[in-house]
């Protein structure tokens, strides 16, 4: 079967699009913003990528699966349509195609899905169970973001974001899984959801398709997932805290943190279940790997291969991901884009590093939810860590970013143009820096002109 797919270069849809191929499927895609990693991926898999999204590009096609950046008035679109050209949504073909017979562990939550699922596939892996997965990253351990695998699980990112035009249910509305971790419940999205609350549906919605004997894993510290939970569960469940201070028969936590946030325990019923020693930094990461010990621990993997497991696990591209180091100056890329997530990722980063090293943090608000200005309120808080902070404003922002720099002081300043930021770095940045850019885009280039610009003035 040749199949095309609109909005290929997304990473829920590369992911598709590489499952396809996988399966024996000539694939094909269409796209207006192509570049790495999904770029790089599709290519070595042979896939066709063809840039924008004109009705030339469909002809030959059996069956078109549509992304979610897709509406109505796309020249694709409206040819498909127009043609009764047969079509569904990349969420709809997963679970008709690859789920359905599968046992499958979604990961859903505002923050973390990624990483969370990049680990969970990679314990399931050490464990030999040889997983399937679809992850909206790229994790180093597997080198490509989905793969069908030769076992009976699979694990899912479960993202709440709406499915397609015609679909406004969340994507994960269609994975039907028997595990599911519920990482955390922000208001974010806001393109999509109106409230809090309509999200909290969506995320209630996801609840009822658990069967009777599935597990639902809960972060035990977040009140909004408490709501959803109220609103009716029908599911085996089990919780995971932070707080060493809670207790339950059924409440994982997290003790003796290293100074480094690199190290600790895990307790269950009291007892210290064994000790996580990776590279992973943050409060969040540590709650993404516990979270990832419990679901695994529900197929059948003993905790301690768990955490055996973690020790060799290299992290996600574009999470906290080491650029390169030139004269002793650290450059990292993150996908950070929401307050909360700012926050943990620095904490991280400054845990690791102790206190004496400066901070760059560089963030360009590149989510919808960023540039329409939703969380500006939160942004000047979500900073504090850094020593020096340089925002970008990109063209299509249109809330006042200046006032949230004047409110952080003289360590901040915004910039328009991405050169000026990559000057001012090579000019200011010392030897012990650490330069931290936070975006879930491209930002024209930056990282590797960062490194450009720091050899020449080496």
């Amino acid at each position: 079967m040749h199949i095309h797919i609109l909005g290929i270069c997304g990473t829920f849809m590369g992911g598709v699009a590489v499952l396809a191929r996988q399966a024996g499927h000539k694939v094909t895609g269409s796209d207006a913003n192509v570049y790495p990693p999904m770029s790089t991926q599709l290519e070595e898999q042979g896939i066709e990528l063809m840039q924008g999204f004109e009705a030339s590009h469909l002809g030959e096609q059996d069956q078109v699966v549509v992304g979610n950046v897709m509406s109505r008035g796309n020249p694709a679109v409206e040819h498909v349509l127009n043609k009764n050209i047969p079509y569904n949504s990349g969420p709809q073909w997963l679970a008709e195609n690859v789920l359905k017979d599968k046992w499958v562990l979604a990961v859903a939550g505002t923050h973390g899905k990624t990483t969370t699922s990049s680990i969970l596939a990679w314990i399931l892996e050490y464990a030999g169970l040889q997983p399937g997965f679809l992850i909206g990253g790229v994790p180093a351990n597997f080198g490509i973001s989905a793969r069908l695998g030769e076992g009976s699980f699979f694990v899912v990112e479960a993202d709440e974001y709406d499915t397609a035009f015609f679909d406004k249910r969340s994507k994960f509305i269609h994975y039907h899984p028997r595990t599911l971790v519920l990482n955390n419940l922000e208001f974010d999205h806001a393109d999509i959801f109106e409230n809090l609350d309509a999200i909290k549906k969506q995320f209630h919605h996801l609840v009822r398709t658990v069967p009777g004997e599935g597990l639902i894993i809960q972060n035990a510290d977040e009140a909004n997932l408490d709501d959803v939970i109220e609103k009716g569960c029908w599911s085996k469940q089990s919780g995971f805290s932070a707080d060493p201070e809670k207790g339950s028969n059924n409440l994982w936590i997290i003790d003796n943190v290293s100074n480094d946030g690199r190290q600790f325990d895990v307790l269950y019923q009291g007892k210290n279940q064994g000790t996580v020693k990776g590279h992973l930094l943050g409060p969040h990461n540590r709650m993404n790997a516990l979270s990832a010990i419990i679901a695994a621990q529900h197929v059948g993997v003993p905790v301690e291969q768990s955490i055996e497991a973690l020790k060799h696990f290299k992290g996600v591209k574009r999470r906290m991901e080491i650029s390169g180091e030139v004269n002793d100056i650290t450059l990292y890329d993150d996908f950070a884009h929401h307050p909360t997530a700012i926050i943990d990722t620095l904490k991280g980063l400054r845990d690791a590093i102790g206190d004496s090293p400066r901070i760059w943090a560089v963030l360009e608000p590149r989510s919808n939810t960023m540039r329409m200005g939703v969380h500006r309120q939160q942004l000047a808080a979500s900073l504090q860590q850094a020593d020096k902070i340089l925002m970008f404003q990109p063209a299509e922002v249109d809330w006042d970013m200046q006032s949230v720099v004047n409110e952080m002081g003289e360590s901040a300043e915004l910039h328009r143009s991405v050169s000026d930021i990559v000057n001012l770095l090579a000019e200011q940045a010392r030897p012990g820096d650490h330069i931290l850019v936070m975006s879930n885009g491209a930002f024209g280039g930056i990282h590797q002109k960062i490194l450009d610009a720091l050899i020449s003035t080496g």
